[in-house]
């Protein structure tokens, strides 16, 4: 009797045992991590582009005149890179920089975006076909640098689990400068960081190798942000033209239609105001000018945004007496 109570007891524990050991196998089936996802900050580069889109159309009746900028020296300033077989015109990740954030200002439509690093390039392809090379002067130069750039992996373990989370970051600095002064005016930064995440359960779950993407994505997401504060500030800076010539009572003056000129639009002329060096800091200052007279466009003319202008009349007061490359077209209300 005794015997048989023993063969049914070991039975039994057995069977638990076979069921416990299905139970976790199933259970480790159960948790399967999801495929690698890769993760950004909450500003998105797509966030970052429309809010960029909306500094444009903040004011919707106003001309947005493109402002002429330069893409200056931007360099790679970290360790990441560095090396005695890097490209002897520039470093790889400068030339990167440089390239997303000339696409990230043009694509705001607020600017027109001129490449000075190849500039020694485009002289030498200019000389092959016999062409003259015309450098059309700007109102801004964006000079900066990659000035932190790394990547790290975490993990984690425990007694049936694994985790493994490889994060890349990226940090620019931008500067404008006043072309004519070559002085700083306003300067910017941006940081991006994006990641991916691989987990799994006894063994069944996602793996992830290393993912060259992330640099990528990290580096965008930076000079996306920075590239938002670039132009935040020009957009608030004063919209203005000039006088490009007149004849019997016409004016004509530089912007035009893709610029946000149309016929009916009256804008303030003002005079440039004297140049005075300071004793201070050794610049010239230029004091305040005085509105003279209202321009009015009557017609558009050209066939891009960099050959168009406007021509139109003097509505009211008078430019007699003054030359036009005195005078500056003006925003009514902007000084």
């Amino acid at each position: 009797m005794t015997v048989s109570i023993k063969r049914h007891f070991c039975r039994s524990t057995n069977h638990l045992t076979s069921v416990w050991v299905a139970t976790v196998f199933l259970a480790g089936c159960a948790t399967q991590a999801p495929p690698v996802i890769v993760k950004e900050l909450p500003q998105s580069a797509l966030s970052q582009k429309n809010a960029q889109q909306a500094v444009v159309n903040a004011v919707p009746s106003a001309p947005t005149l493109k402002r002429k900028i330069a893409l200056g020296r931007i360099s790679n300033e970290t360790n990441y890179g560095q090396s005695l077989l890097r490209d002897n015109v520039g470093d790889p990740l400068g030339k990167q920089v440089t390239d997303l954030l000339s696409k990230a200002l043009t694509e705001t439509g607020a600017f027109i975006v001129f490449e000075r690093p190849d500039v020694s390039r485009l002289q030498a392809e200019s000389n092959l076909t016999g062409a003259k090379l015309n450098l059309i002067g700007v109102d801004a130069l964006v000079i900066g640098s990659l000035t932190e750039f790394g990547r790290k992996t975490i993990g984690q373990s425990g007694f049936a689990s694994a985790s493994k989370k490889q994060v890349a970051f990226a940090k620019v600095d931008f500067r404008l400068v006043d072309v004519s002064t070559g002085r700083i005016f306003f300067s910017a930064s941006g940081a991006g960081e994006t990641s991916t995440e691989s987990a799994s359960t006894f063994g069944f779950g996602s793996t992830a190798g290393y993912d060259g993407t992330l640099n990528d994505s990290a580096i965008r997401q930076a000079v996306s942000e920075a590239a938002n504060k670039l132009s935040t500030e020009l957009a608030s800076r004063p919209w203005q033209t000039y006088f490009l010539s007149a004849e019997q009572g016409r004016y004509y003056i530089a912007g035009g239609k893709s610029q946000g000129l149309s016929p009916g639009m009256v804008f303030s002329v003002q005079t440039l105001g004297e140049k005075i060096k300071s004793p201070q800091t050794g610049f010239d200052i230029t004091l305040p000018g005085h509105e003279i007279a209202q321009f009015r466009v009557d017609s558009n003319f050209g066939d891009s945004d960099v050959t168009e202008g406007s021509a139109g009349s003097i509505v009211s007061g008078s430019i007699q007496g003054f030359r036009l490359d005195q005078l500056v077209v003006r925003l009514k209300g902007a000084s």
